[in-house]
């Protein structure tokens, strides 16, 4: 049995971290605490970077608890109430800088490698009532509080802040919208993290039920060291649970990238390797620096409310390999385009292998769930995703992504995506091999189908390979381009939900907006593949190298279509209404949402087979089956709800009519 320290923001003075004379902060428990130990947070708010010194152990684990959930409250914010008007609605204050030490975010400029805005923003931000203001380009721009054409909140997006420095100090002016910032409760950033270590392999952590907020965070790319407001820094066996994650300049949660000084950012410091070939160069010198099974990865993100951060909730290129994201409520990322390149979603993983991501609710965000790069063995399962789209009446902007629910770019598989609710108005995208959607709702579309993959370049196409890995492990079996195709559609349900808003949009493209398979007609179904290669006694490397280098083939089945979704040729066992409109709203209530639709009266007993690993087969190039992370057989039977499918189902993420009626979120 391991010590239990007390930590108490609000005591009288410093203590020896005992019950009756607790530390007055929580990094003083931090740089004690040993393998068994418990660190307990009484309520009250701790100004400070949490930076765990020692490691526990998978049978002793560090446990950093707050008494009251979410009562302890952990920023990297400090309040100010010294504004002075400036003019009209703006007023200033002037921070001395030794109030930041080493690292001042109001100088530290968000930028490196895969991030495409000409705009100048920092890493330090003003924050009013726990709502960030938008960084302006000038003061000029800040006094006016003009509205930002490009924000999805137009409203949010006239209170402003812009900085400057003068001698030793820096100048911050804020347009508070006619708030008086004195009597309201206004900070800023000063520290760059809540609570991170600043060493490798730290591990089996676990922080559980804190209220995590307002860090400037720096902008964290795949090939360089990703940071964010908490996250186990290239650790094993973190977790992170019941914790409310917001206000973070770029990432929330960060799973991902130690740092490597020969590889930091390489492409945006030295310019002479492209982005992608560093991509290349991050995954074997990963394996270098203990990028395997044993040392990394196999954290647990649980039942945490993560919101309102500029790039990611939850960012790990390698670092999130074998976790589990479940339970968690996220929206509202990167909604601001304050910041724009790649790398933002609601949760965005390089190298997700063997990670799952269940039963979230993902909204609002610029995309759902964006896995990059060998997504080996990754399930997107019992997930809730909606409103992951641009509204209409919002201009995109130049370098910020487009929107989809889900997006899984250049991986060779298995990667599963299963009974979930896409309800944006493009819910897959797949420039990627190796895919398998089951028992899904669409509403949305396909998009990037035989795209999004290579360049022309001088002239001739520049293959983008990528990647793939030994079974269930981390080290690379081999780097292939993406052939395109290999995927599994089988019992679906696809409504045309939203109107297509340009009909000269082909799959090809990434806002494409037709709902349906027919997307996939351009590949052969196994029996064509299989022709090229059948009959041969002695093989020929110049007559197979079309099939080589040729699409793979496709499986698709026991879909429905409704309101005018497309049908592709390969869906034999389909059903297709063709004289009913169907109505599908997700409704919300108090926090509550429910599907209302009427089209299961429609179904008239279609039914669909419960499919099974044995029904998929492999994943082409790794040749890896469509299973679960220690090699057992998945069997589908279960819904989203958890409920139990007959030998006989129906099609799409409920077992029965029944189950669709049931509240799908908000019962937790």
């Amino acid at each position: 049995m391991g010590k239990v320290y007390y930590v108490d923001a609000n005591a009288v003075r410093q203590g020896d971290g005992s019950e009756k004379r607790p530390f007055k902060n929580i990094n003083d428990a931090a740089k004690i605490a040993e393998a068994g130990d418990e660190v307990i947070v009484l309520p009250g708010i701790y100004r400070e970077w949490v930076c765990p010194v020692n490691a526990g152990t998978e049978e002793n684990r560090i446990v950093y608890r707050s008494k009251e959930p979410l009562g302890a409250v952990i920023t990297g914010a400090e309040q100010v109430k010294t504004w002075k008007k400036h003019k009209n609605s703006t007023w200033t204050v002037s921070v001395d800088n030794s109030v930041f030490g080493a690292y001042n975010p109001y100088t530290t400029i968000v930028d490196g490698d895969w991030y495409f805005s000409d705009k100048t923003r920092h890493a330090g931000a003003v924050f009013m009532n726990d709502k960030m203001l938008y960084e302006a380009d000038s003061l000029d721009d800040c006094i006016k509080g003009t509205v930002d054409e490009y924000s999805w909140d137009k409203k949010a997006s006239k209170l402003k802040y812009f900085t400057e420095q003068k001698g030793k100090k820096t100048v911050i002016y804020a347009n508070f919208g006619g708030a008086d910032p004195n009597k309201e409760n206004v900070e800023i950033t000063v520290r760059r993290n809540c609570f991170m270590p600043a060493k490798n392999y730290v591990n089996y952590i676990t922080v559980s039920g804190f209220n995590i907020n307002k860090a400037a965070t720096t902008w964290a790319p795949p090939a360089a060291y990703q940071d964010g407001m908490i996250g186990p820094h290239w650790s094993k066996g973190w977790i992170i649970e019941d914790c409310e994650i917001y206000g973070s300049r770029c990432c929330g949660i960060s799973l991902g990238k130690y740092l490597d000084p020969e590889n930091d950012m390489y492409f945006f410091r030295k310019f002479v390797k492209s982005p992608t070939q560093m991509e290349r160069d991050a995954v074997c010198r990963g394996q270098y620096h203990g990028w395997v099974k044993e040392r990394v990865g196999s954290h647990i993100v649980r039942r945490c409310h993560i919101h309102d951060c500029g790039q990611t909730g939850i960012v790990g290129r390698m670092g999130a390999v074998f976790s589990t994201i479940e339970d968690c409520h996220i929206h509202d990322v990167c909604t601001s385009a304050q910041l724009a390149g790649a790398e933002t979603a609601g949760i965005k993983l390089h190298a997700a292998i063997d990670v799952t991501i269940r039963r979230n609710h993902i909204h609002h965000c610029i995309m759902g769930i964006w896995l990059d790069w060998e997504a080996q063995g990754a399930r997107v399962t019992a997930n809730l995703l909606h409103d992951n789209s641009r509204p209409s009446d919002v201009r995109p902007k130049p370098g910020v992504m487009f929107s989809t629910d889900v997006f899984v770019e250049v991986g060779h598989g298995p990667t599963l995506i299963d009974n979930n609710l896409l309800l944006s108005k493009v819910s897959v995208t797949i420039p990627s091999e190796g895919i398998a959607c089951v028992n899904n709702l669409f509403f949305g579309s396909f998009s990037l189908i035989n795209s999004g993959v290579d360049s022309i370049v001088n002239g001739q196409r520049e293959p983008r390979y990528t990647p793939y890995h030994i079974r269930h492990r981390t080290e690379v079996a081999g780097f292939m381009t993406i052939l395109h195709g290999d995927d599994r559609i089988y019992n679906n349900i696809f409504v045309q939900k939203y109107k297509e808003e340009d009909k000269k949009k082909t799959p090809a493209d990434a806002d494409y907006m037709g709902v349906g398979t027919k997307c996939f007609d351009i590949f052969p179904s196994e029996e064509e593949w299989k022709k090229p290669f059948t009959g041969i006694t002695r093989p020929d490397m110049g007559a197979l190298a079309t099939a080589h280098f040729g699409y793979l083939p496709v499986w698709i089945d026991h879909n429905a279509y409704f309101n005018g979704s497309n049908v592709s040729r390969h869906d034999k066992n389909k059903f297709v209404d063709k004289k009913n409109k169907v109505t599908a709203e997700l409704k919300e209530s108090k926090g509550k949402y429910t599907l209302k639709t009427d089209l299961f009266s429609f179904l008239e007993g279609f039914d669909a087979p419960v499919i099974s690993t044995e029904t998929l087969g492999k994943a082409f190039e790794p040749e890896q089956r469509f299973e679960n992370p220690d090699g057992t057989p998945i069997v589908f039977d279960r819904d989203f709800l958890g409920n139990h499918r007959g030998p006989v189902s129906i099609p799409g993420p409920f077992a029965d009519e029944a189950s669709a009626k049931e509240i799908l979120y908000g019962t937790r």
